[in-house]
């Protein structure tokens, strides 16, 4: 397979304001409340080692992940590795992991149109039925890159759309523009704890996400160590390890 070219995203200032200005816009907030903090660690893109070694890490400890899909890159090979293939997802999906929706060609949603995205994510989603491994529950943003016209054509077929500021999800929390903390680069492993600490303090439902799970891993990924670890902690503190779909489903029922 020929690898996947990268793409660098809008980091222009403009791009910096839209991403910060959209979060008062098309807001859908959430309401609940929990006796336990929830952490869900999420994995982007699907490399294949994230399918394998970061998800033995989690049912290592009987927890599972979320695993976001861009369907056009299974099977092939990228910054991070290979891609997860089809019967690798399916198989992860068997033993009880979450497959949640990217857009099929990984698309830019900060800078696509209303139908360009929604078009690309139904295509998507209508491949991980086919799969067997449908339908999703919720979202991530590409890149972390969103839009007004993004939020707008997602939010009525999604739960919960995710993007990558560092926050936690707690009442009033923005569900079509979710908060995450990658566990990516040195300094990765230190900045997800401290925000486990924080959301055990607040009994906050935080999301983690990272990419490939190797002993040398890219600038987005983390060593399956360093995975251990962060699972450790949370059972630790107290924390309800749930996959996202799980978490909706907690936070619809205390609603």
């Amino acid at each position: 397979m020929d690898p996947v070219d990268v793409y660098s995203p809008d980091r222009s200032l403009k791009g910096k304001l839209r991403r910060r200005l959209v979060q008062w816009v098309d807001r859908r907030p959430a309401r609940f409340t929990t006796s336990r903090p929830m952490v869900s660690f999420t994995f982007d893109d699907a490399p294949a080692s994230a399918v394998r070694d970061g998800a033995a890490r989690l049912e290592a400890h009987d927890a599972r992940g979320t695993y976001y899909i861009s369907a056009s890159l299974t099977g092939r090979d990228g910054p991070m590795g290979r891609y997860a293939t089809r019967d690798e997802i399916k198989a992860a999906a068997a033993k009880g992991h979450d497959i949640a929706c990217h857009s099929f060609s990984h698309l830019d949603c900060g800078v696509a149109d209303a139908d360009a995205i929604a078009a690309d994510v139904a295509k998507n989603q209508a491949t991980l039925k086919r799969w067997g491994v449908g339908p999703s529950s919720s979202f991530a943003y590409p890149y972390g890159d969103v839009s007004r016209a993004a939020k707008q054509a997602l939010a009525p077929r999604y739960g919960l759309l995710r993007a990558l500021h560092h926050g936690l999800i707690e009442p009033g929390s923005d569900l079509n523009q979710t908060p995450a903390v990658g566990i990516e680069g040195p300094g990765g492993e230190a900045l997800a704890l401290r925000w486990l600490d924080r959301a055990a303090d607040r009994k906050a439902w935080l999301i983690l996400y990272t990419h490939d799970v190797v002993d040398d891993p890219s600038a987005w990924g983390c060593t399956p160590a360093a995975l251990d670890r962060l699972i450790s902690a949370a059972r630790n503190s107290g924390f309800d390890i749930v996959t996202v779909a799980e978490g909706l489903k907690r936070m619809e029922a205390a609603g």
